[in-house]
């Protein structure tokens, strides 16, 4: 009997053990989700603008880019000025760049940003100065009659949209102001200062709303 037992754990320690399969119940880790601003072309402005005066055309409208974590951007505007207003009908192109330095919260959907500084540079096609030839001599204006740059100041406030649905993108919409000048105002005033233009004459003001999209 004792020959038999040892026979048979002798017999049962010689087989192999079997070898387990796989598991394949693990799941491989989901991938890390990509921010949609890390996936925005470079070139893809972040938002829209339409503004009415500052010296850009009665209506103005245009796309930007924002830098430096919202507190660097910059406008391209398209800007319009019917017959009527102007003696002929103008078309502007703008440049603007804005500086916020701060952003102040208010409760969970506004934002405002109290101060905004900046300058523009515009040019404006169809001044009535350019549409005869030899109208006035070429000395007779001592200043660029198309083109004008100058500084800029403002405010804002923004109130935080719903983020895009499809890729978590955030959304801002704010009303803004702008008051600026330019350089032609700015000579007048300085080389006029005996009964030139009142202080108030030298100022532009713009209104007017932007959205990300």
């Amino acid at each position: 009997m004792k020959k038999l037992l040892l026979s048979a754990l002798s017999l049962a320690a010689g087989v192999p053990a079997f070898a387990l399969p796989p598991d394949t119940t693990a799941v491989a880790a989901p991938a890390p989700l990509i921010s949609a601003r890390a996936v925005r072309p470079w070139y893809r402005p972040t938002h829209l603008a339409l503004q009415t005066g500052g010296g850009l055309g009665m209506v103005a409208a245009g796309a930007g880019y924002e830098f430096s974590k919202t507190h660097l951007e910059t406008d391209i505007l398209i800007g319009y000025v019917p017959k009527y207003y102007a003696g002929s009908t103008l078309s502007l192109a703008s440049l603007k760049f804005m500086y916020s330095p701060f952003h102040l919260p208010v409760g969970e959907k506004f934002q405002v940003v109290p101060l905004t500084v900046g300058a523009y540079f515009s040019y404006t096609h169809g001044t009535i100065n350019d549409e005869l030839k030899g109208q006035y001599a070429s000395d007779y204006y001592w200043f660029s009659t198309d083109t004008r740059y100058g500084p800029l100041l403002g405010s804002r406030v923004t109130f935080l949209a719903p983020p895009v649905a499809a890729t978590g993108q955030p959304r801002k919409v704010s009303v803004y102001y702008e008051l600026g000048s330019n350089d032609l105002y700015l000579a007048s005033y300085l080389n006029n200062r005996n009964g030139g233009l009142g202080f108030g004459q030298l100022l532009t003001l713009a209104l007017g709303i932007k959205a990300d999209f």
